[in-house]
């Protein structure tokens, strides 16, 4: 695994994980997490396509944005490092908070997105989810940060659940609290930015979460993936909001499932191809 840092059209420096060949396969982590969070899909993944885990603003080792950005500003900047990896349309995938940028760049530059996978997002939350993440979001900006409780929600206590909670309790502590708050709050307020546009999504979409996951739910996963043109609705069951690191093997059956799927231009190419061609009339 190769750790690169790009900079973007705005001199913001990003940092990123790479590793691995192929089709680009752009991995936006969730507010807390960094780069690493994609591990088990890094390894497996990269085994076909040229992964690339990207460090959200303010986490990891990404600069970050200015306090006060909102979601549209978060997809502006994974806009700007799509475009400064000159790799082309590319796939993106986004967990939690990465998956409300995912879908944000998707609907506004659909050029850039081969195919779009959502795991654990958020659409149209509830009056009563959305002032639980607002209060959140309110005292992480207050300097006050609770990495216990996200860990409960998360995690249950089997001894697998519990390699992961640690892993991600690490991250958690060592996030820039600034960025962490700003993420945070552009989180809180981002579930409803781009929800009509979920109806312009014409690329292959794969929606994915946890049964038991109370935030991100099934009923969100399949409202999002029936609102697409070509979406798909994964629920995989006992698990919560982590479930690409609580249960891997099922969510990178899913994804490669996902990148197997043909675009429109590749099913035109192939049909095309496959056409009876025609004898060439020769003039008298």
């Amino acid at each position: 695994m190769t750790s690169r840092t790009l900079q973007l059209s705005d001199k913001r420096v990003a940092h990123y994980l790479e590793q691995g060949s192929g089709e680009p396969l752009v991995l936006i982590h969730g507010v807390g997490m960094q780069a690493h969070a994609w591990y088990p899909q890094i390894d497996d993944l990269s085994r076909d396509f040229r992964v690339i885990a990207v460090d959200m603003p303010g986490h990891g080792q990404s600069a970050p944005l200015a306090a006060g950005a909102g979601l549209q500003q978060f997809v502006a900047w994974a806009i700007a490092f799509i475009e400064a990896l000159h790799a082309g349309p590319v796939n993106l995938a986004g967990h939690s908070m990465g998956s409300l940028i995912a879908a944000g760049v998707a609907v506004t530059r659909p050029d850039l997105v081969k195919r779009v996978a959502v795991l654990n997002g958020v659409y149209r939350r509830t009056p009563e989810a959305r002032e639980a993440v607002l209060r959140r979001a309110a005292e992480l900006r207050s300097g006050t940060i609770d990495v216990q409780t996200p860990l409960k929600r998360w995690f249950n206590a089997e001894e697998a659940q519990q390699i992961a909670a640690h892993k991600v309790e690490s991250w958690l502590k060592s996030v820039d609290l600034a960025g962490y708050a700003t993420a945070y709050t552009a989180f809180a307020k981002g579930d409803e930015v781009y929800a009509d546009g979920w109806h312009d999504i014409a690329c292959p979409a794969l929606v994915l979460t946890g049964s038991d996951d109370p935030n991100s739910t099934p009923e969100m996963a399949n409202q999002m993936a029936a609102a697409a043109h070509n979406g798909r609705a994964v629920v995989i069951e006992d698990e919560r909001h982590m479930v690409n690191l609580t249960a891997p093997e099922a969510v990178n059956r899913a994804l490669r499932d996902w990148l197997a799927v043909a675009t429109q231009i590749e099913a035109h190419i192939e049909a095309q191809t496959e056409a009876p061609v025609e004898p060439l009339k020769s003039e008298v």
